[in-house]
C-alpha cells in the first residue's frame, strides 16, 4: 500500500514501518488522485490514525471516516475509476473543548461566547461522533498535583491484562469484541438482570442511536473482560456508558 501511495518511502523503511499515521490538518483528502490512491486512512490499516487537533480537519476529510470505521473498507468513485481499499484502523484523535482551549479549566477563563463553542464543536458532526467509542475528557493538573502522582503500572503490566481479554473474546466468539456484528451481540453479551435495566434506562435517557447503543454493549462487554468476569455486570455497564460521555458544552 505504501509503494502505491504517493509517499515517498524507502525499501528498509518499508520493511521496518509501524503502521502509525500522524497526518496534519493540511493534508488532503484521505484517499486522492485519479486513479485513486491509498490515502492516510489505508496507510494506517491494523495500526493506529492518529489526529491532533481533530475539529481543524477539513469537514470531508472528516466524514470520509465513517464508512471505514464502521466497514473496515473505504470506496473510491471517480468518473473514469473505481477502487476499494482496506481500512481497518483504530482512530485516536485530541481536540481543544473550545477555539481557545480553556473551556472548563478551573484556573483560566475560557474567552469563547456559547456560540464560538457551539461552532467549533459542531464541525464534528454526531454520525461520526456516533462512531467514536471512548471519550476521555483530560483535565488541567497543577503542577504540585502532577510532581506528586504516583507511578501507574507498568505498560507490560497493562499490555498482559489487555492480552487476556483478547483471548478470551477470541476463545468465546472467534473475534474480538470490536468485530462482533449487532446480529451476534445477544448471544456472547450475558448480561445480568440489572445491568439490562440500567443499559435500558441509558438509552432512554440519553436517546442512543442503534449504533451508539451496540457500541457501549461492545465496551460493556470489554470491560467484563479486562475484569476476567463472564457476565457484564451494573458495574460494567456503569464504565462503558461514563466512556460515552458528550464533549463540554455540547451536552
Amino acid at each position: 500500500m505504501w509503494q502505491l501511495s504517493s509517499h515517498s518511502i524507502g525499501y528498509q523503511q518499508l520493511l521496518t514501518h509501524c503502521s502509525s499515521v500522524f497526518p496534519v490538518a493540511s493534508s488532503e483528502t484521505p484517499h486522492s488522485g485519479s486513479p485513486p490512491r491509498p490515502g492516510e486512512i489505508t496507510l494506517a490499516q491494523h495500526g493506529v490514525l492518529f489526529l491532533d487537533e481533530l475539529p481543524e480537519f477539513q469537514r470531508t476529510s472528516l466524514e470520509a471516516l465513517r464508512e471505514p470505521l464502521e466497514t473496515g473498507r473505504v470506496h473510491i468513485s471517480r468518473s473514469a475509476h473505481q477502487a476499494e481499499f482496506p481500512a481497518r484502523f483504530q482512530l485516536v484523535a485530541a481536540m481543544n473543548p473550545c477555539p481557545c482551549g480553556h473551556l472548563g479549566n478551573p484556573t483560566k477563563a475560557c474567552r469563547c461566547s456559547p456560540d464560538q463553542v457551539a461552532r467549533y464543536q459542531g464541525r464534528l458532526s454526531g454520525p461520526l461522533l456516533d462512531r467514536i467509542d471512548l471519550m476521555v475528557d483530560v483535565p488541567v493538573l497543577p503542577a504540585a498535583v502532577l510532581s506528586a502522582a504516583a507511578d501507574g503500572e507498568s505498560s507490560a503490566t497493562v499490555a498482559r491484562r489487555v492480552a487476556a481479554a483478547w483471548q478470551l473474546a477470541i476463545a468465546r466468539q472467534g473475534c474480538i469484541n470490536g468485530l462482533l456484528p449487532p446480529a451476534r451481540l445477544d448471544a456472547h453479551l450475558h448480561l445480568e438482570s440489572s445491568a439490562e435495566t440500567m443499559l435500558h434506562r441509558a438509552a432512554a435517557r440519553l436517546a442512543w442511536s442503534g449504533r451508539s447503543y451496540h457500541r457501549v454493549l461492545r465496551i460493556a462487554r470489554t470491560v467484563a473482560d479486562l475484569a476476567g468476569s463472564e457476565t457484564i455486570g451494573a458495574s460494567h455497564v456503569a464504565e462503558a456508558i461514563q466512556w460515552r460521555r458528550a464533549l463540554p458544552g455540547r451536552e
